[in-house]
């Protein structure tokens, strides 16, 4: 039976789709200025500001950070290797750790859930920290330094952990009944059931991984291959440092790009991001309220 919407109705779910457009062109114009900005010149730049479209159209941001083609091709391997296994595996370890803390016939789940918990209000700091990485586990310069600390956070522990009491614990149990090992009920029956929230903490793991600088400065700064987001850093320093130090001196600000080289590494490190958030939408849409309250 189809119900007939009347004049109001139709009046505020267009007045909806007008509200939700105008945000969504809002939020577009700042990524568009940005892509403007990388393909514009400094010298336009520093006069004129960044407007939607290039002024003086150029790709002397993107030469730049193409100087050395085989390190940031290197570099981007290197990011989506960490990417991929990492978010595989911090997904599978979350999602058993969720379904056992979950789990009402675990002995001490709440003492472990206390554990957990407790390190998401005190911290050792970074001199330990760093003292526990290079001088115990001696991981300097190695790429386990920046992918072990990323791959289990407690938030995504808990967001997983409310996700894994909205599926009947019936269903573990009709699994117990047909003989199957506890591995084998949260392989074959709960992670088909979890997707959204799979998708949802997937995501986050990814742009964990993807957007990670700050451990590679600490742990990895004389390896040949960087991640990504710490080269790019790198480059926007020893350019700003190369300006600096050629002040006064003969050369053109054109030839010395900083703001345009700053938008060219922003499109470069966001890029691939854009492409894969609409493989992950429909779940991470019904994965965002994950733990809510239902009436």
């Amino acid at each position: 039976m189809k119900v007939k919407r009347d004049g109001v109705s139709q009046f505020v779910v267009g007045f909806g789709y007008v509200i939700v457009s105008v945000f969504a062109i809002l939020c577009f114009l700042p990524f568009l200025m940005m892509v403007s900005a990388s393909f514009s010149t400094e010298t336009t730049i520093m006069k004129q500001g960044i407007g939607l479209l290039p002024k003086d159209f150029t790709v002397r941001a993107y030469q730049v950070a193409f100087l050395s083609p085989k390190y940031l091709l290197g570099s981007y391997m290197v990011t989506i290797l960490m990417t991929a296994c990492g978010t595989a595996l911090g997904l599978f370890l979350i999602a058993m750790t969720g379904y056992v803390l979950q789990r009402k016939d675990f002995a001490i789940r709440n003492k472990l859930s206390f554990y957990i918990y407790f390190t998401t209000l005190f911290s050792a700091g970074l001199a330990p920290t760093y003292l526990w990485m290079t001088k115990y586990l001696h991981l300097k310069n190695n790429y386990l330094a920046v992918f072990l600390p990323l791959l289990m956070n407690p938030w995504l522990i808990f967001l997983m952990k409310n996700f894994m009491k909205s599926i009947p614990f019936e269903i573990t149990e009709s699994g117990k009944i047909d003989g199957a090992g506890d591995f084998r009920i949260f392989l074959s029956l709960i992670l088909p059931m979890a997707k959204p929230a799979l998708a949802t903490i997937g995501l986050f793991l990814a742009l964990g991984y993807w957007n990670e600088w700050y451990n590679s400065m600490l742990y990895i700064p004389n390896l040949d291959y960087r991640p990504l987001q710490y080269y790019l850093y790198r480059i926007i320093n020893e350019a700003a440092a190369l300006q600096q130090s050629t002040a006064g001196a003969n050369i053109t600000v054109a030839d010395l790009p900083s703001e345009t080289l700053k938008m060219a590494t922003a499109v470069l490190s966001i890029g691939p991001v854009i492409f894969l958030y609409p493989f992950v939408q429909k779940y991470f849409i019904s994965g965002i309220t994950v733990g809510a309250v239902k009436g």
